[in-house]
């Protein structure tokens, strides 16, 4: 690499494959069962879930299956589509070609692509942070007729880059595809290599991201695509043609893999220190608001803990990856089924045990919380377990109700713990409860001493 000095790329060699710092034992274990439980409870097809614990690989798993038809079991070496994490790469090739004085991210599009949209007024860090006005030519989060078919990133800009602009660059921030089109256009122009073969060589063999390739050309390794109507079943969904994602979207790897760039970025690897704080700082509009977007990755928190995150999706395929830059954490969840939010509550459920380890008080009251929903499914309740106020809402009426509506919904097949917070003197529990069937939220008050002053079950919408 023509812009890190021999002993950068030494030390790189020697992180290329991350040890494996295991989480304890207790962690693992609820991990593996809570992620099984939520695979189920959302019914796709599989999930793989890699995490990073003190800037080292601590956690690889994949559930259920990369191929429904064909009965094929996901595995840590299955690749997935990564859709839109896909941009934060083709965000730091620029920023390493800036490195080797090829281009400057604060150029003019017009330098490299001067018959498009008002190009003069655009620069390369605009469309890096989507602040350039240019059309998103892919808002879609289904696979339309026109994708099937091959295209190329010139096409792409000559039909939606040549349009006039959304707004005027700098005094918006508006997500675009098409900005990401572009970007890689101009990198592939100044260094005269394809993006992927550029980041091959810059990023993908130093740090040892051997399952890293282009989506479009699926082999053995990669899980099966599959969408959901409403609220159906996998269905086997087509794929997008060739070059429709390029520099948007492009990639393809497993979760261990993308865990090694995590590592990398919390290392401070790969890129300098001027380039790392590009990447990773806000930029923000002309008159100061923030956009809560640097380069490729949007900026934000989990609880208070900073977090940069992005998530991707293309036809089939959903992705997640959050950092936690002051945890030296970071977590990647990816599936195989689009149209349903599984990364996102998998990601949640993953970061929370990684950055809030439940203690033995809230597991023993989420164990008994499940035992008194599971209780009022049958229409029985633990009278001892209540406050006389609770006893007295669970008359004969309420029961009867309670075990009516609920039984039908069939087999809890996950609860899990939304938000708890004091008021009045009690603590309020929120929980969501995923049946077989539906999915109901639990409205709780506990007494100092644990006994039950409140537990409603109330519809979702």
């Amino acid at each position: 690499m023509t812009t890190l000095r021999l002993f950068t790329f030494a030390l790189s060699i020697l992180f290329c494959t991350p040890m494996m710092a295991e989480l304890s034992g207790a962690t693992k274990t609820e991990l593996d069962e809570q992620i099984a439980r939520t695979l189920a409870a959302f019914g796709a097809p599989s999930v793989s879930v890699a995490v990073v614990q003190d800037g080292q690989l601590a956690y690889a798993r994949a559930f259920g299956s990369s191929d429904t038809e064909r009965n094929k079991p996901a595995t840590i070496q299955t690749r997935y589509a990564v859709g839109s994490i896909s941009k934060q790469f083709t965000a730091a090739a620029l920023l390493l070609a800036q490195e080797q004085g090829k281009l400057s991210i604060d150029d003019p599009v017009a330098k490299y692509f001067p018959d498009l949209t008002r190009a003069r007024e655009v620069t390369i860090r605009e469309l890096l942070s989507h602040t350039s006005g240019y059309e998103d030519y892919a808002p879609q989060d289904y696979i339309i007729p026109a994708w099937t078919k091959p295209t190329t990133p010139q096409a792409v800009m000559d039909t939606w880059a040549k349009k006039p602009l959304n707004f005027d660059p700098g005094t918006k921030w508006q997500y675009s595809n098409t900005n990401y089109v572009i970007a890689g256009s101009i990198l592939e122009k100044v260094t005269g290599q394809s993006l992927v073969a550029f980041l091959q060589e810059h990023i993908f063999k130093p740090l040892g991201m051997s399952s890293v390739d282009d989506w479009a050309a699926p082999d053995a390794l990669e899980a099966a695509a599959y969408t959901r109507y409403a609220l159906g079943p996998p269905r086997p969904v087509a794929r997008e043609g060739y070059g429709w994602y390029f520099a948007a979207g492009e990639l393809s790897m497993t979760p261990s893999d993308l865990a090694k760039w995590d590592i990398a970025l919390l290392r401070r690897r790969i890129l300098s220190p001027a380039s790392y704080k590009e990447f990773t700082q806000e930029v923000k509009l002309k008159n100061g608001t923030s956009t809560h977007y640097a380069l490729g990755l949007f900026l934000g928190d989990m609880n208070g803990t900073p977090m940069w995150q992005h998530s991707g999706e293309v036809s089939g395929f959903l992705a997640s990856n959050a950092v936690f830059p002051e945890k030296n954490a970071a977590v990647i969840v990816l599936s195989n089924e689009d149209g349903v939010d599984l990364i996102g509550r998998v990601s949640k459920d993953t970061a929370a045990a990684l950055l809030e380890p439940a203690n033995a008080e809230t597991l023993n009251e989420t164990e008994q919380v499940r035992a008194v929903l599971e209780g009022l499914q049958h229409g029985k309740i633990q009278r001892e377990l209540f406050t006389s106020d609770a006893n007295s809402y669970f008359g004969d009426n309420a029961l009867i109700d309670y075990q009516s509506s609920l039984a039908p919904l069939g087999k809890l097949l996950l609860l899990l713990r939304e938000k708890a917070q004091w008021r009045g003197g009690m603590k309020h529990l929120s929980y969501r409860a995923h049946f077989e069937r539906n999915s109901v939220s639990l409205n709780i008050y506990l007494q100092p001493d644990g006994k039950i002053e409140q537990f409603l079950v109330e519809e979702q919408f």
